[in-house]
């Protein structure tokens, strides 16, 4: 039985299915008490064990140290929770990864911005819904016949999809939204009123009126950007009319344009945007499984500049525009994982390494991107442009040292980043 230390600051819903996996395992986890985000993550002693410096970590009492939130719940779990046979462990695993891949990044797009803590992006939350609605869709298909989501008995897999659902059931699932839902309805609230559960979290109250964008809370976190909307607001009449007029101007006319249009007319069908990219000799598909099963320094990296076509491929820095909108360390990864998530039509001609630097409330993302053709992938199609305009590009020079040194620093998570450490990051491949 497990008994340790975890490290973590209050609400982490990541430490949530940690500390509830020992509910059930009877393993003896104690949550540090004097623990300080920002701080006792940055001591000597603390990097010592964690060299990350991230959180949730736990330290056992034989000295094992674990970071990352599902490495930890499943250290703490026992053989129910892990699943009693390769089948069913294979299928806990499955809801893991479908947890954290399909649920969370979707669940941040929509709930965040009720927290006042992201900006509002209606592309981008009507998407997350539509997404979220895909996955109730899955789940309750799922449990139309079963009460666990694998096996007879609560396992991590209800346990990480439970506490990745939290935040949509308390702030924007209302009764008419999950109504058609009643499988997962009648699944969740089983796991939540569990007393394990209940021991962790508490009483949960489900969503009575779906949350909305609090533009004054907003503000108040973000005063920058708040200043920058006053400033806006304050412009002269004659020069915002100015500015506004051509844009209402044509969306009149294109809306006049296809009222004319005669609907017995097939319109063509939409062009593909990737149909136009040159041929190029450097294969994408190669370059990441050499990057995902080789060494990144030694065999990766030589093998990209080996083979890159740089005159049908091009490199692109990017750096986040808005870093100080950014709090939560988890919160930034989230919104990295959505825009990857969000751009999956890039996949084949494009690869990316997204990193987080920094902690809570003082952290920024920057990264590189190769593309097939001398275009910025992103300006490809308007579907590739819901979180591209909150980034500054800058196109690399692969014959110029410093930047094929940059290029090759973002690829192996390591080198000189002007000071800044690295905290966590995302890949597109």
């Amino acid at each position: 039985m497990a008994t340790g230390t975890l490290y973590t600051y209050p609400d982490n819903f990541r430490a949530f299915k940690i500390l509830t996996a020992a509910q059930y395992s009877g393993a003896k986890v104690t949550v540090a008490p004097n623990f300080k985000l920002g701080e006792t993550n940055k001591t000597n002693g603390f990097l010592k064990k964690f060299p990350l410096g991230k959180v949730p970590a736990f330290e056992g009492s034989d000295g094992t140290c674990i970071f990352e939130s599902n490495a930890i719940a499943y250290y703490v779990a026992n053989a129910q929770l892990r699943g009693e046979n390769d089948k069913d462990a294979a299928f806990i695993q499955q809801f893991i990864n479908f947890a954290d891949n399909e649920i969370l990044p979707p669940a941040a797009t929509w709930v965040f911005p009720t927290y006042g803590i992201m900006q509002y992006n209606k592309q981008s939350t009507d998407k997350a819904i539509e997404d979220i609605k895909k996955c109730f869709t899955y789940l309750n298909d799922h449990l139309l016949t079963r009460t666990y989501l694998v096996g007879e008995r609560i396992s991590l897999a209800d346990i990480t999809v439970a506490c990745n659902l939290l935040m949509l059931y308390k702030q924007v699932l209302e009764p008419s939204f999950r109504a058609p839902y009643g499988n997962v309805n009648r699944w969740f609230t089983t796991v939540i009123n569990q007393p394990q559960f209940k021991n962790v979290v508490g009483t949960i109250e489900l969503c009575e009126k779906m949350a909305k964008f609090d533009a004054a809370k907003f503000a108040q976190l973000n005063p920058k950007k708040q200043k920058e909307s006053k400033a806006k607001e304050n412009k002269p009449a004659k020069e915002q009319k100015k500015k506004e007029t051509p844009k209402k101007e044509k969306k009149e006319k294109k809306k006049k344009e296809e009222s004319e249009e005669d609907d017995d007319v097939p319109k063509e069908p939409k062009k593909n945007p990737l149909a136009d990219l040159p041929q190029t000799t450097f294969d994408f598909d190669v370059f990441k499984r050499e990057y995902s099963n080789k060494d990144t320094i030694t065999e990766a990296i030589p093998y990209f500049w080996k083979h890159f076509d740089k005159e049908n491929c091009s490199i692109w820095f990017c750096e986040y525009k808005y870093p100080d909108e950014l709090k939560r360390v988890f919160m930034t990864c989230n919104l990295v994982g959505g825009m990857l998530q969000r751009i999956d039509g890039l996949r084949k001609v494009g690869f990316g390494s997204m990193i987080i630097f920094g902690e809570d409330n003082a952290n920024t993302i920057s990264g590189v991107w190769v593309f097939k053709g001398k275009k910025l992938g992103f300006e490809l199609s308007e579907d590739f442009q819901i979180d591209s305009p909150s980034y500054d590009f800058k196109e690399l020079n692969p014959d110029n040292e410093d930047d094929r040194k940059l290029f090759n620093a973002y690829l192996a998570w390591e080198g000189d980043f002007g000071g800044k450490k690295v905290t966590d990051g995302k890949i597109f491949k």
